[in-house]
């Protein structure tokens, strides 16, 4: 069900990592997305998962909720697996069918490819979606961009768009689940059929669909413009972003073991 995908929204829990500085969730998962790019090797890819193993670990987040979020993401890295496995045509053949062919390095970098999708999805949710709220994550985007401003980068305005979508991704889902049980009990029938057939069904979603998105957009804007909503210039926050030295430590050993996972991989080449 559409309704049990948890992409997108915020998990509320007590754990080290929801307690932690947005900015530095950020950081971090700037640094991890760089380091899942510069691994190359199977033992920087298991290194890869422990930490990872230990990210979810200790902001508590439930299996459930984990597999929810990496479940709809499992078709296209299955998708590039199958692409990547086919097409490079580098190393020892494994396997060769007429013009089909399978090599162990085509093998290994078809796993890495679609591994590195699945960490990619499982950082953003435990370093920011699940563990932190759109706005806070709007807040950090902000200040950690600040200094565009003196070049005059609209960052408030683009930190604003980004959570605004971020938030919408989990109403977007359920208001799709509600059309479709909506469409399924006037007798549409998503589930047989040729593809063909399965596409000119959604159609009958995504109509609905984008009519619904653009009234919610037009009552959002005109809801910030009942409240005087001008852009960031002369606002103050409520609960303004502040540093502790726990989240130093907690960036800082995170960030060496990002370094040293690259490190490690570099000379197990």
């Amino acid at each position: 069900m559409l309704s049990d995908i948890s992409l997108g929204k915020y998990y509320s829990s007590d754990s080290v990592f929801h307690r932690t500085d947005p900015r530095v969730k950020v950081v971090l998962y700037i640094v991890y997305l760089i380091a899942t790019f510069m691994i190359k090797t199977g033992w920087g890819i298991a290194g890869l998962a422990a930490v990872t193993l230990l990210q979810i670990v200790m902001a508590k987040i439930p299996p459930r909720i984990l597999w929810t979020t990496v479940k709809p993401t499992l078709p296209l890295a299955i998708f590039i697996f199958i692409l990547n496995i086919f097409t490079i045509k580098v190393g020892d053949v494994l396997w060769k069918w007429h013009f089909l062919m399978i090599t162990d390095y085509g093998l290994s970098r078809a796993a890495l490819m679609a591994l590195r999708l699945i960490f990619l999805i499982v950082s953003t949710s435990v370093l920011l979606t699940l563990t932190t709220t759109p706005l806070k994550i709007s807040d950090a985007l902000e200040s950690l961009f600040a200094p565009l401003k003196y070049i005059r980068v609209p960052v408030h305005e683009m930190s604003m768009m980004m959570s605004i979508a971020l938030r919408f991704i989990p109403t977007l889902v359920e208001e799709t689940q509600k059309i479709m049980n909506a469409q399924i009990s006037r007798g549409a029938d998503y589930d047989t059929g040729g593809f063909v057939r399965r596409v000119r069904g959604y159609i009958t979603v995504l109509i609905p669909l984008f009519v619904s998105s653009f009234k919610r957009a037009e009552d959002l804007a005109v809801a910030m413009d009942a409240r005087c909503y001008r852009g960031g210039d002369g606002r103050t926050k409520l609960n303004p972003l502040r540093l502790t030295a726990k989240d130093v430590v907690l960036g800082i050993v995170f960030t060496a073991l990002a370094a040293g996972l690259v490190v490690l991989d570099y000379f197990l080449r």
